[in-house]
């Protein structure tokens, strides 16, 4: 029976080439969560217009993109278009695309969450729609989705890893190489695995920051409320 040797020595040595990718790594990761976030919060806003049409387009936006793998997505983008990206731009613009679909439904969820005599009170008030949605509804819909929104970050950060196959030296490509030099994929694949595991334990230390620091947020207001 064969049983996979581990060689912690490499793995040792392997952390500073590895850390090399991290760049690539959490700036691919940061850059599209952004922009994810950005046209997710535009699809939300688009999906609420009284348009038929626009609705349409909304529903199979998200319906697509939600269901084509990213890998699908991302060969398309950068084998498939008619016109050369470079590695870096397609992967940026797939991730960004695959996650605003998720997201959107997440805010679209957080905004049915928020009371509804929230809107009558605001509207009551006399400000227009996008002042509504920008300073009342907007903030109470964050705090909500703040958990469903962390798993996007992870699931995002974990996703870039499809980036080593268009030949984005991130850390999993990183890992692939001292692999194929030394013939031990074992152990770098371990390795790489931690780090990602440390990764996204960083971003559930940031979702928890977010939570409790909204949660707070929020008792010292209704607090000053009454």
């Amino acid at each position: 029976m064969y049983i996979p040797k581990i060689n912690f020595q490499l793995m040792i040595d392997s952390i500073p080439f590895l850390l090399t990718g991290l760049p690539y790594t959490i700036g691919i990761s940061v850059v599209t969560f952004l922009m994810g976030n950005v046209l997710g919060i535009v699809l939300t806003i688009l999906g609420m217009l009284p348009s038929k049409l626009i609705k349409g387009f909304v529903r199979f936006y998200i319906s697509f993109l939600r269901g084509v793998p990213g890998l699908v997505l991302l060969f398309l983008l950068y084998f498939g278009l008619p016109y050369q990206l470079s590695a870096l731009t397609a992967a940026c613009i797939c991730f960004s695309l695959t996650s605003s679909a998720f997201i959107a439904e997440i805010y679209r969820g957080s905004i049915a969450g928020v009371e509804a005599g929230q809107w009558d009170a605001a509207y009551a008030l006399g400000l227009p729609f996008g002042k509504v949605m920008r300073k009342i509804i907007l903030p109470q819909a964050f705090r909500i989705s703040i958990p469903a929104l962390g798993n996007v970050a992870m699931d995002l950060l974990k996703g870039t890893s499809l980036a080593a196959m268009i030949t984005i030296p991130d850390i999993f490509q990183k890992a692939k190489i001292v692999g194929g030099r030394t013939f031990d994929y074992m152990s770098m694949y371990i390795l790489v695995a931690v780090m990602y595991w440390l990764l996204c334990v960083a971003i559930g230390y940031g979702q928890g920051w977010l939570e409790r620091h909204y949660i707070n947020r929020y008792k010292f207001k209704s607090k000053i409320r009454t």
